[in-house]
């Protein structure tokens, strides 16, 4: 486990990492160097970058932790999706997808490789159809366990991925400082190189926090969980709801599309008798219309213990019929793991159950 003192390498921004050295009396360019290893050729210990000198090494080994997460399974889909559930160096379980392009996030045909990022152990949040709730929340992860997700897939496959998408475990708005922290990281081209218009973060509705992200530099895109048109069947599924209603997010989506001058996305999982009804589809129209939002529409993944169901696909065409006549950007995702159960927080649920039986019974 990492000592509590040390802050990971992996956690500093480039011109932090250039004061550090600057202290060690080391010059700036050092700061490159060291980047280089992390970033391109990938080392996992400070041991290893070999243009720095031995004092130095053991420097940077004093003052920083240098932590690296452990793929413990691979779940892979016939549709190339693979979920991946990684341990961490406190043994908490975390997971990512890597998902195929598809015009249902990106609006066209390509062949880029996203993936899904955790931002949290657990969720606070409650939602009523997700499963990385189920089990509470535990913690948020640190800024260079994020980035090590993305690392560790594109390790493990030998992808290049260049989308990020901030939609895994947890409510990343809730961790704000550690989300732009990474971000920065990722976006540097000292550090993963990957545009900002090619990171996505969704959140269920913390107005405040978009409003913050809105404030932000970076050219950002923002997803909204939305999942339903009314107060009245948000309030069943989302608790976050009740906090910041229908109008106080919709109210900070519009000064966040005024301040990035970019097109915002609803995501909404359909979900049998709850929220596919025709009457969610036509007020679904009036909301992206006011803010020329993108619709991305989700057939509902089941949840082990979860009641609900994903409706027919002849209910999710008539849905999204509504949306097109409305003149609404709207798509309807297909299959992409549902065979693996990629919905967030499924793998490490089953994960930790089946770990806590065999300690049970042994």
């Amino acid at each position: 486990m990492v000592a509590a003192d040390k802050v990971d390498v992996k956690s500093r921004v480039f011109n932090e990492l250039q004061e550090e050295l600057h202290k060690l009396g080391e010059p700036a360019y050092r700061a490159g160097q060291i980047a280089d290893w992390l970033y391109q050729k990938r080392v996992k210990s400070f041991d290893e970058m070999t243009d720095l000198s031995r004092d130095l090494r053991a420097q940077l080994a004093n003052q920083f932790a240098f932590s690296n997460i452990n793929v413990i399974r691979v779940l892979g889909s016939h549709d190339t999706t693979r979920k991946f559930l990684f341990r961490l160096s406190d043994g908490n379980l975390i997971e990512s997808v890597l998902i195929p392009a598809s015009p249902a996030l990106y609006g066209g045909s390509s062949d880029r490789r996203t993936i899904c990022v955790s931002t949290q152990v657990g969720c606070a949040y409650g939602c009523k159809f997700c499963a990385s709730g189920l089990e509470g929340f535990s913690r948020n992860l640190s800024a260079n366990e994020i980035i090590d997700q993305i690392i560790a897939i594109e390790d493990a496959t030998g992808e290049k991925i260049d989308n990020i998408v901030f939609m895994g475990m947890g409510e990343p708005l809730a961790n704000f400082g550690n989300l732009m922290r990474a971000i920065r990281i990722i976006n540097a081209p000292s550090g993963l190189g990957i545009g900002a218009r090619h990171i996505t973060v969704s959140t269920s509705g913390l107005a405040p926090k978009i409003k913050k992200l809105a404030d932000e530099p970076l050219q950002i895109r923002l997803a909204i969980s939305l999942h339903a048109a009314t107060d009245q069947v948000r309030n069943q599924i989302m608790p976050i709801n009740r906090k910041y209603n229908i109008e106080a997010l919709l109210s900070a989506c519009d000064y966040y599309a005024g301040r990035k001058k970019q097109r915002l996305t609803f995501e909404y999982i359909l979900i049998a008798g709850l929220n596919d009804a025709d009457d969610q589809a036509y007020l679904l129209a009036r909301h992206a219309r006011k803010l020329s939002a993108k619709v991305n529409l989700i057939p509902y993944n089941t949840v082990e213990g979860l009641p609900l169901a994903r409706p027919s696909r002849n209910r999710q065409e008539k849905f999204l019929s509504i949306l097109r006549a409305h003149k609404i950007a709207a798509t309807l995702r297909r299959e992409k793991g549902h065979d693996i159960d990629a919905a967030c927080g499924q793998l490490r649920l089953q994960t930790s159950r089946n770990e806590r039986r065999r300690m049970i019974t042994s």
